[in-house]
């Protein structure tokens, strides 16, 4: 898979999260091979069960999720129950007022919330740790493969419709990530649509013509999520789809603004497309309640790389872990627990 590629603003020089770990350029050698069931032996086992928030039921957030939590109950002896979700900004809601323990969430999202800015604007800040970045989103503008749209601009409303018709876009979940990064592509190609909110599964049937209908209820949708992404690799077994091209802002995005996005592709041969389609990705990180155990932190780390291929088993993404880059979570504070983790294992 062609992996992402940098388009962020410099970072101020002085100390990043792998000089303040004492890193410099460690490889990960010292860590052993994914699989091995437990690791440590003197690390306890946490006290009580515990509550993991995924995101919408088969998305990659929830399969990845449930996979996880399955591990880390079989290598603890202690249930981690996985309870799906709207996604990041709930995940992040959730886990900050400790109704769950930890959760999965956008890096523009856990920024919004670290900072009180964005979605979380009018509030005091949230507080939360990280254990990990996991993998990227890819966001994907999904149109039907009758549509006559080949880049954002043609979502406009047709100059020689008389009626000025606004395409109808689905954008994602009320406060959810995907919104998030949606309203923001948008706004940054200045496409006219008329928005709505809709989940994954909604978005994908709302784009299927109903009886003699020539179109869905929709004209486009919006998700950004892992790759593949099962509800919409089904649609090429009916009306079929094509992605656009987001390149162009894309880039804007990622050179303007802070949160850890970057400008990559999705590879032809996840969705049977006829070429990769540049598009926009956005980190997802692990992240922890105030005050979650070291036992919790520690083991929940510890089965995401030392079981890694049977998590690969249940979903491609999980092959993009990387305890190197797994580090990356700024300004998000890493557990001291999670810390600990990469710190013995010399990442």
């Amino acid at each position: 898979m062609e992996r992402p590629r940098l388009l962020t603003p410099a970072r101020p020089t002085g100390m990043t999260r792998r000089s303040i770990l004492g890193l410099g350029a460690a490889a990960a050698s010292g860590l052993l091979l994914p699989g091995c069931s437990r690791g440590r032996a003197d690390e306890p086992a946490p006290a009580a069960a515990g509550t993991f928030v995924t995101g919408n039921p088969n998305g990659v957030y929830d399969k990845f999720g449930t996979a996880l939590c399955g591990l880390v109950s079989e290598v603890t002896g202690v249930e981690l129950k996985p309870v799906a979700s709207n996604g990041s900004v709930d995940n992040l809601v959730k886990v900050a007022t400790g109704r769950a323990d930890l959760g999965f969430c956008t890096s523009d999202s856990a920024l919004a919330a670290y900072e009180g800015s964005g979605a979380f604007s009018g509030g005091a800040p949230l507080k939360f740790t990280a254990l990990a970045r996991v993998y990227d989103n890819y966001v994907h503008v999904v149109v039907p493969m009758a549509s006559k749209a080949k880049s954002l601009e043609d979502l406009n409303p047709d100059p020689a419709d008389p009626t000025g018709r606004k395409m109808v876009v689905s954008v994602g979940p009320l406060h959810s990530g995907t919104q998030i990064v949606a309203d923001l592509i948008l706004d940054a190609a200045k496409v006219d649509v008329k928005r709505v909110n809709m989940t994954l599964e909604q978005s994908v049937a709302a784009l299927i013509p109903k009886e003699n209908a020539d179109r869905g209820t929709i004209d486009a949708f919006i998700w950004s999520g892992g790759i593949p992404t099962d509800p919409i690799k089904s649609l090429q077994n009916s009306i079929g789809f094509r992605l656009l091209d987001i390149g162009t802002v894309a880039e804007q995005i990622a050179l303007k603004e802070f949160g850890g996005f970057v400008v990559s592709s999705i590879p032809p041969s996840q969705y049977g497309l006829a070429s990769s389609v540049p598009t926009l990705a956005v980190p997802n990180y692990l992240i922890a309640k105030p005050k979650l155990s070291d036992s919790w932190a520690w083991w929940t780390v510890n089965t995401l790389f030392r079981r890694q291929n049977d998590l690969i088993k249940n979903h491609p993404e999980a092959g993009a872990l990387d305890p190197r880059s797994a580090i990356a979570t700024m300004p998000v504070p890493l557990h001291p627990a999670a810390e600990r983790w990469y710190r013995q294992n010399h990442i």
